[in-house]
Formats: C-alpha cells, sequence, structure tokens
C-alpha cells in the first residue's frame, strides 16, 4: 500500500503545484512590478522551491549533439542498436571526417541502481573525443509489462554477454558502480567458455567487488537486515494505472530517501543555497543547482528479484569474491579469465563503496598478466567524482582510454599472431 499512498500523495499535491506554477510566472513576469523587487523575488524563490520539491522527475536525455575530435567540432547521432525489453544499448555514433584512425570501442555499463543511465552524461561526453562509446540504458520496471517476464541477476549477466557479442571484437567494457559485479561475472564465464568475443579490457569503477572490505553505511544496512525484512519492507507492486502494473518492485522513490538521507544535511544547504542565489537573481549557480537534481531526483524502479538477489549475493553472502557465485547451474571462476586486461578506480572518498572494495577485483582475478592489469585511486574525490566532474574529466578518464586503446591493439596483435600460427600449423 505503500506505492500507492505515495501516488495518492503525488495526485494530491497537483492542483497545489500547478497553482505555484501559473503564480510563478506572475511573479516573474517583467510587467509585474514586484518582479523587480526583493519582496518579489523572494516569493518567486520559495514558489519555485516548493514546485521543484513536489513534482516527478521524469527521465532526462542525454542531449549530447556534437564533440570535439582533434580540436574540430564533430556531430553525434544517438541511435538505439540492440533492444531487450529492460534495456537498450544506445550508440552514441560520431560523425568522423575521412580518414579518421579507428578509436578504442567503449561499452559502458550502466548501475541499475534507481537512477537513469543519464546519470552517466558527463562520463560519455568526457570520452566521446576518444572513443566509440556504447551505453546501456535500463528501463524503469514500472513501464514494463508483466507479460514481459521477470528480470533478475542472471538475466543481467546474460544482457551483458550479449551485448558484447553485439559489438564484437576488440570491445572494451567500463562498469560503473554496481554493474562491476555482473561485469566481472560476464567476462568469467566468457573466458571460462574460451569465448572469442570476450572484451579487450575491463575497467571497474567505485564497484562492490568485496564488500567486506571498508564497509560504508550502505554494506551495513544490508548486513543489519535479514534478507525476508528487505522483501516484506521495500519490495511492493507498481500501482495502477503504470504498465508495469502489479509487478513487484524496488521503488526509486525509496532508493533516492536513502540516498539523500545520507547526506540530509547537504542537501538541506543546497536547497538554502539555491533559494538565495534566486532572491539575489544570481543565475548561474542556480542553473548548476537545477541541472544537477533535473538529474538526481529523477529515478526508476528496479524489479524485485534483482534487487533481492544483489542484495543477498553481493551484500550478504558475498558470492563472488567468495568464488560461490552461481549463474543458471555453473560457477562463476574469476580465475579463468587470462586474455582481458583489467583497470580497477576508486574514490579516496567513496562512501558508497569503500576504498579496497573494488581493488578486490585485482585480488580475485589472479590470472590475468600484470602487464595487463592497473589500479587508480583518485584523491579527493567521493563516489560522484570517480565517474563525473572536473577530475574524472582530467585524471580518469585519460587513464581509462589510453587504457583501452593499449590493449585494444595488444589484442588485435593477438588474434593476427594466432591467425598467422593456426596457418603454419595447418
Amino acid at each position: 500500500m505503500f506505492y500507492q499512498f505515495y501516488e495518492m500523495n503525488h495526485a494530491a499535491m497537483a492542483p497545489f503545484r500547478m497553482l505555484a506554477e501559473l503564480s510563478l510566472l506572475a511573479y516573474r513576469n517583467p510587467l509585474n512590478p514586484l518582479s523587480h523587487t526583493v519582496i518579489g523575488r523572494s516569493v518567486a524563490a520559495g514558489l519555485e522551491v516548493f514546485e521543484r520539491s513536489t513534482r516527478r522527475y521524469g527521465k532526462p536525455a542525454f542531449n549530447l549533439p556534437q564533440t570535439v575530435v582533434n580540436g574540430q567540432s564533430v556531430p553525434v547521432v544517438e541511435k538505439i542498436v540492440w533492444s531487450k525489453p529492460f534495456c537498450n544499448l544506445l550508440h552514441f555514433q560520431r560523425i568522423l571526417p575521412p580518414g579518421h584512425a579507428p578509436d578504442p570501442k567503449i561499452l559502458v555499463v550502466a548501475p541499475m541502481s534507481g537512477h537513469y543511465a543519464t546519470l552517466l552524461r558527463g562520463t560519455v561526453e568526457a570520452l566521446l573525443p576518444s572513443a566509440d562509446v556504447y551505453i546501456t540504458d535500463w528501463i524503469d520496471a514500472r513501464m514494463v509489462p508483466v507479460s514481459e517476464g521477470s528480470f533478475d541477476f542472471n538475466d543481467y549477466v546474460d544482457y551483458v554477454i550479449e551485448m558484447i557479442h553485439h559489438l564484437g571484437e576488440r570491445t572494451n567494457v567500463i562498469a560503473v558502480c554496481q554493474p562491476s559485479v555482473p561485469v566481472l561475472a560476464a567476462v568469467a564465464l566468457m573466458e571460462a567458455d574460451n569465448d572469442p568475443l570476450a572484451p579487450a579490457s575491463m575497467t571497474l569503477m567505485g564497484g562492490p567487488i568485496d564488500t567486506r572490505i571498508n564497509p560504508t553505511a550502505v554494506n551495513e544496512l544490508a548486513k543489519s537486515k535479514s534478507l525476508d525484512w528487505f522483501r516484506d519492507n521495500v519490495v511492493m507492486p507498481v500501482p495502477w494505472p503504470q504498465p508495469g502494473f502489479m509487478r513487484q518492485v524496488y521503488p526509486g522513490f525509496l532508493q533516492l530517501s536513502g540516498f539523500m538521507s545520507m547526506n540530509l544535511d547537504r542537501h538541506m544547504i543546497a536547497q538554502k543555497d539555491f533559494f538565495w542565489h534566486l532572491v539575489k537573481n544570481d543565475g548561474e549557480p542556480a542553473e548548476k543547482h537545477r541541472d544537477f537534481y533535473d538529474e538526481y531526483l529523477a529515478v526508476m524502479d528496479l524489479t524485485a528479484e534483482f534487487y533481492l538477489q544483489t542484495v543477498d549475493l553481493v551484500f550478504m553472502r558475498h558470492a563472488l569474491p567468495k568464488g560461490e557465485m552461481m549463474h543458471r547451474g555453473k560457477r562463476v571462476d574469476t580465475s579463468a579469465i587470462r586474455r582481458v586486461a583489467l583497470l580497477t578506480v576508486e574514490g579516496e572518498n567513496d562512501d558508497i563503496s569503500g576504498v579496497g572494495q573494488t581493488h578486490a577485483a585485482q585480488t580475485i582475478c589472479t590470472n590475468i598478466p600484470e602487464a595487463m592489469r592497473m589500479h587508480y585511486m583518485q584523491p579527493d574525490v567521493g563516489h560522484y567524482g570517480v565517474f563525473n566532474g572536473s577530475r574524472f574529466r582530467r585524471e580518469i578518464a585519460p587513464r581509462i582510454v589510453a587504457f583501452a586503446r593499449e590493449h585494444s591493439k595488444t589484442e588485435a596483435k593477438t588474434g593476427i599472431q594466432q591467425v598467422i600460427q593456426g596457418g603454419k600449423s595447418a
């Protein structure tokens, strides 16, 4: 009933929100003398804060129509190149000048943890000048009819493998936060099967590979409750009239509430500062606040089966680092990874995935040669700074691209050598 109550509350606020929007237009009209006074701007600021605090934020757009390649502006076309009920694979196709040398092909696996893939807009934007970028665009579970079936952790791993197969040879995979575990599992399964399309490299960023290391508040919460508690308290059916009516989900608004409560004072101060920027007619910081919270407050639901399996496997049983993870009856063996280069990235002040949790991948992938592995810890950044912001653009993104470029070439040479050796032996 809690989800239904949330929907009813949102509907009940609609008339007041509409009144606030109409009043805001009046108080911001330049023909209204009050709009040029402190009192008028204060009323308008209060109305906007109220409207933004009570609205539902829809899925944002990537809005990346162009990028700069070798100092030249080139158009970017966003298109869906692969699709399943719970995910679309987007390609940011750059219209490059003739003769441009091939750039690394990068698949960015966005987290399915409550926010849309557009949370990684800055990640994609930073990679586009030097890479051919694809990203997983996960579908809000409340928008997927029950008739489309379930989606669990095993399905997530299967989706990753299918997308890598779709992209073909010399794909470089980047997993941001939550998908680090299923991506590592997918690569291990591909390597165990001697899959010729196993990626050239994988980059794991701020991911919960082993949450026993430096546990954070998120990790402690998962350990303090039973799986039945999560099933009984945070899993709810999608209310009518959504397309996914009666699908069992973990609602995005609950995930958002959890994230915001971890830094509630910071969000309250941000709201207060936003109000005063509006009163002072200080446009630039106010616009930055809108841009950030338009993204941050846009949330999506997760299927209950995927959410509960993730809590159980990753945060309670630590199945992957303990070598106990199973995928459709087959054990996930990370020691099978031999040909895929590994880059792990962490943030010094990460309060979601503690320092060392992502680096654990270097420990459990025992058979990757030293020349094909690298770890980088970015000073002075939290979780968000691992994949976005100025330090990401300046320090982290160039390392990712260089790593992908180096090992894509290495794989290409290895493939040629294998063909030559095969011809000689024949």
